[in-house]
């Protein structure tokens, strides 16, 4: 995952923005300054934006570093192992501008994304006019289940000088936020039913805590007999978020009010801390009943699948772009744990993704551009291939000037009346086709093999086509997503599912009357719309 540190300079002011640098080694370099910036804006706690911030605070303890009051309570969970993590970060209001020098001020606007995420609205300010940067850190636009997203209404006709947005997902474009989590409740639901527990091991803040709410707060899961086990640094930013709920959204507060938020053995399904059992409790409380555990992504996931006879789900948060950090963490200590090899080749433990997003996809960062309406809009935070689909649309090149900055690169932001329209990237690839008898032939250019997206379209060297309006639409199939379809049973033809209906190709359901039209969806599920296949035995 990308760390995040960029240095704005606004006439003679320097603004760190972010500080997610596990070495901050760049910022030690020889500078012709005694101090790398005049002052660091923290947007959120993530470790990718925050990771480097303590390592800063002891290096300059002058350096003046700021963010809002829920994001300085957060701060030390990135730094676990210090025995006392000392109170550096200075808190700011929303909503309401602090000068920090002559002419220089910020703004903190929520971000949604995170409990106390913000997006930063600065301003320098001359006798000829005032200059303004608009800058997201990360964000989303739809409300979760913790966090209210960034209020775009509020910031329609803007019109900042330079907007620097992040690109995390490109242009791609994903279910609403409510309709992603159904699905993975209806996954959860559907393993807990067969008598499987599901492993959820994620990062410290924001999704472990989204789940616990969902899970606490989802029709499948209120009132079941079910435990739900919380271990490691996510069950301390739990204990973090209770001590500031009069901060959270007042649907959460009022949820607060009639149960608690997290731990609670009364009220099914039940959260509990893992930590309080001992291991003989371990052995029993997960061996006998289906449950879920939550846990840190570089925890020891054997010491939760002691059993022999319990069979478990493994779901890892997508991150599309690229390889996710937990997804990383956890897939290196399966390759490292041979009890866990061993339940995966015994078929007691699969592995299988869920979308959750936490950042906005491509029509969220269209949508908060063109209501924005910059001058300058820079892209970061994503690969570079996301970032170069994002300039290469049409809809913004004929508005913007934009900018995808290389690593270490300076970028000049002129500021004028006149738009000068940069010249375009080289983004699309003219290919052949060849109708064959039994078969079509698709030949494309070597050119297209450079781009980093091509090891996973060839992975296997297989991929699905299927149209998304006037579009042919190329997916390479991964080696799991194969090993996952050759596992399973064959479904008999007699059976109204959705491996027996014409609708469902590649996995997904293709019928429009369908409420999961587009959606991958279960094989074995079914939905009131099904069609079977001609000449089979329904």
């Amino acid at each position: 995952m990308a760390k995040i540190c960029l240095l704005l300079r606004m006439g003679p002011h320097r603004i760190l923005l972010d500080c997610g640098l596990e070495n901050i080694a760049p910022l030690l370099a020889e500078r012709d300054a005694p101090l790398p910036a005049d002052l660091v804006l923290c947007t959120h706690a993530h470790p990718d934006h925050a990771k480097g911030l303590l390592s800063l605070h002891y290096a300059f303890p002058q350096l003046p570093i700021y963010a809002s009051e829920v994001t300085t309570e957060l701060l030390p969970l990135n730094w676990p192992k210090e025995a006392k993590v000392p109170q550096f970060c200075q808190a700011l209001p929303w909503r309401s501008p602090v000068e920090f020098r002559e002419g220089l001020s910020a703004e903190l606007i929520p971000a949604g994304h995170l409990p106390g995420a913000a997006a930063l609205l600065l301003t320098y300010t001359t006798k000829k006019r005032a200059y303004t940067v608009f800058y997201t850190g990360d964000f989303l636009l739809s409300n979760s289940r913790l966090v209210d997203g960034l209020p775009l209404e509020d910031l329609r006709g803007l019109k900042p000088d330079v907007l620097i947005v992040e690109g995390s997902y490109g242009t791609a474009r994903f279910s609403h936020r409510r309709q992603q989590e159904n699905l993975l409740a209806e996954r959860i639901y559907r393993a807990i039913a067969e008598g499987q527990s599901v492993l959820l091991p994620t990062p410290t803040l924001g999704l472990g805590q989204e789940l616990l709410m969902l899970l606490r707060s989802h029709h499948h899961f209120t009132g079941r007999d079910l435990d739900i086990w919380v271990d490691g640094t996510v069950a301390s930013g739990c204990d973090i978020y209770l001590s500031m709920l009069s901060h959270f959204p007042s649907a959460v507060q009022n949820f607060a009010r009639h149960q608690p938020l997290f731990w609670d053995e009364r009220i099914r399904p039940r959260v509990r801390r893992f930590a309080s059992l001992t291991p003989a409790e371990v052995s029993s409380q997960l061996g006998n009943s289906a449950s879920i555990v939550l846990t840190n992504q570089d925890a020891d996931l054997s010491q939760y699948c002691c059993s022999d006879t319990t069979s478990w789900l493994l779901l890892l948060p997508q991150q599309p772009g690229r390889l996710g950090s937990v997804e990383r963490a956890v897939m290196q200590m399966l390759e490292s744990t041979p009890a866990l090899q061993a339940q995966i080749q015994a078929g007691r433990f699969t592995v299988e993704n869920y979308l959750l997003s936490d950042h906005c996809d491509g029509a969220g960062t269209t949508q908060l551009i063109h209501n924005l309406r910059p001058q300058h809009v820079v892209f970061i935070h994503g690969s570079s291939a996301y970032l170069n689909d994002l300039t290469s649309l049409e809809e913004l090149q004929n508005r913007y000037h934009l900018h995808t900055p290389s690593l270490g690169a300076q970028v000049a932001l002129p500021i004028g009346e006149t738009f000068l329209q940069p010249a375009a990237p080289e983004a699309r690839y003219e290919g052949e086709i060849i109708e064959m008898d039994t078969a079509v032939l698709i030949s494309l250019p070597n050119a297209i093999v450079t781009d980093p997206r091509w090891q996973e379209i060839a992975d296997t060297g297989l991929v699905e086509a299927r149209w998304q309006g006037e579009e042919l639409v190329l997916r390479g199939i991964s080696q799991r997503e194969l090993l996952s379809q050759s596992a399973e049973a064959p479904m008999p033809t007699n059976v109204e599912c959705c491996q027996n209906c014409i609708h469902c190709r590649g996995q997904r359901c293709w019928n429009q009357a369908s409420p999961m039209f587009g959606f991958r969806v279960s094989l074995d599920g079914y939905c009131p719309v099904f069609e079977g296949i001609p000449n089979s035995e329904n």
